[in-house]
């Protein structure tokens, strides 16, 4: 995490923070998920990591300031959402919250990771890349919203030494 990091708390997602998730969404995304979306992933039969980062301020109630919503398929954890506000991107939030996601679901079984990205996000693609994966393939028009590409990507060995690895690095 960099210097200028704040003091974030990951934690899991409660419902009692929809609001504050869904209106985040909303801010950092062209199109949200659907009402509803983050509700039906908080249910208790689901097989999803639902984390917020919560800045802490001294005098003030904690703000969520980043979400991550992880499925878990057979041994697969794909990243299904990622974001942070714009105010407190570049400072090692999203880094955060997908490492303790990917902690998670390894301790759930999960042997790799898989999520697919906006061919132009660059940020993003930084932040991916610089935890080791790769791109492995290209859905032509995946974004209904603009048509746009997205890159496949994966990281194929989720263990925990490369976990520690990313938390040093």
């Amino acid at each position: 995490m960099s210097p200028q990091a704040p003091k974030v708390n990951v934690r899991y997602m409660k419902l009692a923070d929809l609001p504050q998730v869904e209106a985040l969404d909303s801010v950092c995304f062209r199109t949200p998920w659907p009402e509803g979306s983050f509700r039906y992933e908080l249910r208790p039969d689901s097989a999803s990591i639902c984390l917020v980062a919560e800045l802490e301020e001294a005098e003030a109630e904690p703000q969520i300031i980043g979400v991550v919503v992880v499925w878990l398929i057979a041994e697969a954890a794909e990243i299904a959402t990622l974001a942070v506000t714009p105010e407190q991107r570049g400072k090692g939030i999203a880094r955060q919250l997908l490492i303790s996601a990917l902690r998670l679901a390894l301790q759930a079984g999960a042997r790799k990771s898989i999520l697919e990205v906006r061919i132009s996000n660059t940020p993003a693609l930084h932040l991916y890349y610089g935890l080791g994966f790769q791109a492995v393939g290209l859905r032509p028009g995946y974004y209904e919203d603009t048509h746009e590409d997205a890159l496949l990507l994966t990281l194929d060995r989720l263990d925990s030494h490369v976990l520690k690895a990313l938390e040093k690095t």
